[in-house]
């Protein structure tokens, strides 16, 4: 405590971190400072605007909501006021003092102090307040909660501290004050300020006004919303500036989606689909930036989903003409109307992604590896358009190689006749999904998979089991008959066994199912396998491998179920075995050669060994005597 009245606080480690990142300018366009600011004073005037429609008593001083910049050129000082909300002690502190956003941690954490590398990581955290430090040694912040009698002030020098003082009791609002660094005297010109705003901040609905140090003040945007306005009247750069006041971010808009409803439901939407991906797409804690808007008035951006979960990486804003200017924030989530508008723009999102896939498959690709495992959440669930989803997903298969990726209308229409399942295999790795064993006999017959490797592909493949009137399957079932789907090529195929053979591997067949017991369901000959002697198989409606595991992980179930051990008759190993089943003194190494290509093939998925100690012992037995032969 320096005085009565003042108090000195140190900034948050993260706001430390992130001065110095603004300080030393990893901007090469220093004017965006005041469209962030400017933006800001926007939000705070429509906050008061919602919050006056039913506490009139808010807006009692003040008068309409406007926005200023003053220029004092003496002093060299630009302010930047606004009569919106405003700020008490505790917000200033906790705004402007620390980070609450999600992610913060894992966003500092990425950078690596090269201004180049760090600049699209600082562009998707976004600056805020804090850009007002690339121009200015000092800021103060002077504010009146609306409602409130008390002002308070808040200033630092961003070296490392700021403090909080009482001032005598102002209109409501807050003023932004900036002490410009040496060589900033740019900002202290009217015509060039005037540019900046028009250039960034035109779109916004209260007047900014300009007053220069003689006094004079001038109107600068022309105050209209821009969703509002017809297409053909907005141009690409008052859509990116739009984008970047409503987002918060640097970025250019990949897709820009503006359209109006009529009829029984109006609402006008103004969306972007961002370029580049959010460092906090994945936080538990991250809001949605959607927001909502009644007749042009700022009702709400939280507590409410204006676009599923699965689409939170849309920006923009949504204007209804229906909803009740009065409606709380409360009763929102629930609103009839709202879900109304939330299904129509959720087909709108969807139809304007699949145009932008069909019109530009490259840029396609680019949006889906940022944004693809995201929105297949909502395969996930049981209300949303799930089968317009899968039209706009995009996926790894096996008639691809490295990145290229699929769609599932391409996939159906290289199936192969009497085909009637889209084939798929999950996994931690692409690289590792094309190396499995359960892929090939698909792949001598021609016979494409779907190769799917995010997290929540484990999810979706359990609850969507058909697309277009095509089942969607796992490879790892073991009801598959691949015979009926084509067969190898001449060159390539087995010979026909004769009645002796058959009825051999049946007994080995048994004898396996008789040496693993309740380690495994049962024990089958495969055509699934060419290559490999062995692999792991589940039934039809059973729980596929990664699933059960994850579950196992969350303590949702206790133990792994058993599995069906497939063989492939035509493999050496298998034959061998098959061969050795009449002569007594090879009972041991049948024993452990079932052993060991069980527990092979239950690495191979993944799963545990259930002895390691004894699968050593057995591998290590093999070795000696193949050394020593």
């Amino acid at each position: 405590m320096t005085s009565k009245n003042e108090e000195k606080l140190k900034f948050s480690a993260e706001i430390s971190k992130v001065l110095q990142l603004m300080i030393h300018s990893l901007y090469t366009n220093k004017d965006i400072f005041i469209r962030e600011l400017v933006s800001n004073a926007s939000d705070a005037c429509d906050k008061l605007r919602y919050e006056s429609l039913t506490r009139t008593e808010l807006k009692q001083e003040g008068g309409e909501y406007k926005i200023g910049i003053t220029i004092n050129k003496e002093k060299r000082i630009i302010t930047i006021a606004d009569n919106g909300i405003g700020m008490g002690r505790d917000e200033l502190i906790n705004n402007l003092g620390t980070i609450a956003k999600s992610g913060t941690q894992e966003f500092l954490s990425m950078l690596t102090g090269d201004s180049k590398k760090d600049m699209p990581l600082i562009g998707q955290f976004g600056v805020g307040f804090y850009s007002s430090f690339m121009v200015a040694d000092k800021v103060t912040v002077q504010s009146t909660k609306a409602g409130q009698k008390d002002t308070w002030q808040w200033e630092s020098k961003a070296d490392g501290e700021f403090t909080i003082t009482q001032l005598e009791p102002a209109t409501r609002g807050t003023a932004i004050t900036m002490y410009l660094k040496e060589g900033e005297d740019q900002y202290l010109d009217k015509f060039r300020l005037r540019h900046i705003v028009q250039t960034y901040s035109d779109h916004i609905s209260f007047p900014i006004e300009i007053t220069d140090d003689e006094g004079n003040t001038e109107k600068v945007n022309t105050g209209s919303a821009l969703w509002m306005r017809q297409k053909s009247e907005i141009t690409p750069e008052q859509y990116k500036e739009f984008y970047h006041h409503v987002a918060h971010a640097v970025d250019e808009p990949w897709l820009t989606i503006h359209n109006k409803a009529e009829g029984t439901l109006e609402y006008t939407n103004l969306l972007f689909v961002p370029s580049m991906k959010p460092f906090d797409l994945y936080h538990p804690d991250r809001k949605p930036r959607v927001k909502l808007y009644v007749k042009r008035v700022f009702i709400t951006e939280e507590n409410v989903e204006l676009v599923p979960r699965y689409l939170r990486f849309v920006r923009g804003i949504i204007d209804s003409e229906d909803l009740p200017l009065n409606i709380s924030r409360e009763t929102l989530q629930n609103n009839p109307l709202l879900a109304k508008i939330k299904d129509m723009v959720v087909k709108r999102v969807l139809l304007e992604l699949k145009r932008k896939a069909e019109a530009d498959n490259e840029s396609y690709n680019t949006f889906w590896k940022n944004f693809g495992p995201v929105l297949k959440e909502g395969l996930c669930e049981a209300t949303s358009p799930r089968q317009a989803i899968l039209e706009v997903c995009r996926f790894h298969s096996t008639h691809h190689d490295g990145d290229a990726l699929t769609s599932m209308d391409d996939y159906i229409s290289r199936m192969k006749e009497g085909q009637d399942t889209i084939f798929y295999l999950t996994g931690d790795r692409l690289e590792t999904l094309r190396l499995s064993p359960q892929l090939e006999g698909f792949t001598k017959r021609g016979i494409e998979v779907l190769l799917l490797c995010d997290h929540v592909d484990d999810f979706w493949v359990n609850v969507l089991t058909d697309y277009k009137g095509k089942k969607i399957k796992s490879v790892t079932r073991a009801d598959i008959d691949l015979e009926q789907m084509g067969d190898i090529k001449d060159e390539e195929k087995p010979e026909e066994k004769t009645p002796e053979q058959e009825a051999s591997m049946q007994s080995l067949c048994a004898r396996i199912r008789e040496i693993l017991g309740d380690s495994v369901k049962d024990v089958r000959v495969t055509s699934k396998l060419t290559g490999s002697a062995v692999c792991l198989a589940v039934e039809e409606g059973a729980m596929d491998f990664r699933l059960e595991r994850f579950l196992i992980e969350q303590k949702q179930i206790n133990t792994a179920s058993a599995k069906i051990l497939e063989i492939n008759p035509d493999h050496i190993i298998i034959r061998s075995l098959a061969g050795k089943l009449l002569d007594q003194g090879s009972a041991r190494d049948i024993e452990d050669a079932t052993w060991l290509l069980f527990d092979q093939a239950r690495i191979l998925e993944g799963e545990q060994v259930a002895d390691p100690a004894a699968f050593t012992r057995r591998l290590q037995g093999f070795v000696e005597k193949s050394l020593a032969a």
